[in-house]
């Protein structure tokens, strides 16, 4: 139980960053491109909102299959 919970609060520590970090990569890309600041504000989100859930997902996957392989 101790990896499992482990492995999943790391993912909901660093998920969120990941997704900062992505939002602000892909905002950054973005502007240099298009002039319409409601466009990249919108790509920018769904990129965020994207790594965010990934993240999460792929921590949980490895809380639930690891233990089991350990």
């Amino acid at each position: 139980m101790g990896l499992t919970k482990a492995l999943f609060c790391i993912a909901a520590i660093l998920s969120p960053l990941a997704a900062i970090m992505a939002f602000l990569i892909t905002y950054g890309e973005y502007a240099h491109h298009y002039p319409d600041k409601r466009k990249v504000l919108k790509t920018a989100l769904e990129a965020g909102i994207f790594t965010l859930v990934f993240f999460l997902a792929l921590g949980v996957l490895l809380a639930i299959i690891l233990p089991v392989c350990f």
